[in-house]
């Protein structure tokens, strides 16, 4: 890689590190008052998409550790947003259900982060959006390749 490659590419490590962390601030300001953090909405989303998935691949895709997942769980348990399976499943782990309650919340935090969505894609048409997701999705893979 020349130097001006290798420039662009630290550039554009921080730009997509400076986005990421912008859209965070974003939805914790959104999710905040209606009690969740960006990682329980992520979690929740999650469950709800795939019940009684394991805390492990919960964890991968929530972004957080094992142990943290672990904590985030019991969290939202003691919230009364998840229920825990009485009888441990594979690898010993009990499995976590969102509860109507969960359902409701997760409801309300979706409309709540629309919008930040929206705007953040609002300077895109949906060519740009498209190649967009191309670019992430290639550098994501790239990565994740061993």
């Amino acid at each position: 890689m020349n130097e001006r490659s290798a420039a662009d590419a630290r550039e554009l490590a921080v730009l997509v590190k400076a986005t990421q962390a912008a859209l965070n601030q974003r939805m914790d300001e959104v999710l905040r008052p209606l009690g969740l953090t960006v990682a329980q909405y992520a979690c929740l989303s999650n469950l709800h998409a795939e019940p009684g998935i394991s805390s492990s691949e919960l964890a991968r895709r929530t972004f957080v550790s094992r142990q943290s997942m672990n904590v985030l769980l019991q969290g939202l348990e003691k919230q009364g947003m998840v229920e825990r399976a009485h009888e441990p499943g594979p690898r010993r782990e009990r499995a976590a259900l969102p509860t109507p309650l969960a359902q409701d919340t997760l409801g309300r935090a979706e409309s709540a982060v629309a919008p930040v969505l929206d705007r953040m894609l609002s300077g895109l048409d949906a060519a740009q959006r498209g190649a967009l997701r191309t670019a992430l999705t290639a550098c994501r893979d790239a990565l994740l390749d061993t």
